[in-house]
């Protein structure tokens, strides 16, 4: 059997704000010819890597690393709702491997995921057929983040548990490259929204509806050039691409987070999931990683590249 792994860039805003005609039909085009690749493949079993926005994971309990052994979706951003195909004896399986291989993931019967997860194999697959899957939530947005060391030693742990599976294995990353969404830090929060940060619960409809018009405004007001949030980063995004197609992860491995803020935005941190995907890769054998596309949609507030790795 068989282990590849895909990577794209998500945004709450797609479908919402248009970042022009010329971007939609390239990036519809290249889910076209996508899902074209992904059928080829055929997968068994998605493992997917993704990041939370405060909608499942909050500093009650932040862990770095957790898998769903049945998870569902918030819907938000008019993202699918409902229970995603948790194959769950077999991401019980996968906890009790990492945990041999030296990673200490959480284990969640009820995780709640938000687009960060659900918008990638929704538009590859459609909500109602994607294949069985394991999710994994990687730690991209509250500090203290797992380092990078760590973050390589998920994926390759991930690789080899994908590895010993009698099934064609895709691996998702879904987030990055560099983009600095609204999203509130614990220390300057106000004091209400600290206290979601930390306890959680589910949004109001009102509340949702104004978290998601906000990040409109911003995605527009970027656009225009008129926004406080760090313009999209080109020049890192192509470093990024380059480093994982090469397979340095020496260098990857030190990168440090405060260059990442600086230099990737907030949202840059979602690297890690491309990361983590690429090194479980590299830990069953050389690869090949080809970049698909990559644009600056400041509409999407993203650096919007894809991604895809296979085994030589």
């Amino acid at each position: 059997m068989a282990v590849a792994a895909l990577f794209s860039s998500h945004s709450p805003l797609i479908g919402l704000n248009s970042p022009g005609g010329e971007i939609e039909l390239e990036v519809k085009a290249q889910f076209e010819q996508l899902r074209a690749w992904v059928e080829n493949f055929k997968p068994d079993l998605i493992i997917e890597l993704a990041p939370d926005h405060f909608n499942g994971f909050f500093y009650k309990l932040m862990p770095s690393f957790c898998v769903g052994v049945e998870a569902s979706s918030v819907a938000d951003y008019k993202t699918p709702a409902g229970p995603l195909p948790v194959d769950s004896a077999l991401a019980e399986q996968c906890i009790a491997y990492l945990h041999q291989q030296g990673v200490d993931v959480a284990t969640s019967y009820d995780m709640r995921v938000d687009h960060g997860l659900t918008q990638l194999p929704n538009m590859l697959f459609g909500w109602e057929n994607v294949p069985p899957m394991i999710p994994v939530f990687v730690n991209c947005v509250a500090p203290p983040r797992p380092p990078m060391t760590r973050v390589i030693k998920l994926g390759e742990a991930i690789g080899k548990f994908a590895a010993r599976l009698d099934r064609n294995v895709l691996i998702l990353g879904s987030g990055g490259l560099s983009h600095d969404p609204p999203v509130p830090a614990l220390k300057s929060a106000a004091p209400e929204v600290r206290q979601r940060l930390i306890a959680g619960g589910e949004l109001s409809p009102e509340a949702r509806a104004l978290r998601q018009e906000r990040t409109l405004e911003e995605g527009i007001k970027s656009a225009a050039g008129k926004s406080d949030i760090l313009d999209i980063n080109p020049e890192w995004d192509h470093q990024v691409l380059e480093l994982l197609e090469k397979g340095d992860f020496e260098t990857l491995a030190g990168f440090d987070d405060a260059d990442i803020s600086r230099l990737g935005g907030r949202g840059g941190h979602e690297i890690r999931t491309w990361v983590a995907g690429c090194a479980a890769l590299n830990a069953i054998g050389p690869y090949t990683a080809k970049t698909w596309y990559y644009r600056p949609a400041p509409e999407w507030i993203a650096g919007f590249g894809i991604m895809t790795a296979e085994l030589n």
